[in-house]
């Protein structure tokens, strides 16, 4: 796979998880998010996974109220 077919399917996982999130749907945005890592990982491509999981920690933090 090339690095323009790999940056296609990341770039595809990062926009299902944007509009989930928008939704609301914070579950199953970080459960596409999780496919993220899986799949970077399966493509030995780590700074991508730890992208990913960066992701994934941001999603499941709730705002704060006071702000």
């Amino acid at each position: 796979m090339d690095a323009a077919e790999k940056g296609q399917r990341y770039a595809k996982v990062f926009r299902k998880a944007g509009v989930l999130l928008s939704r609301g749907r914070i579950d199953r945005a970080i459960e596409v998010l999780k496919e993220g890592v899986a799949m970077a990982e399966r493509l030995g491509d780590h700074a991508m996974a730890r992208r990913f999981a960066a992701e994934i920690e941001r999603a499941g933090k709730s705002p704060d109220p006071a702000e």
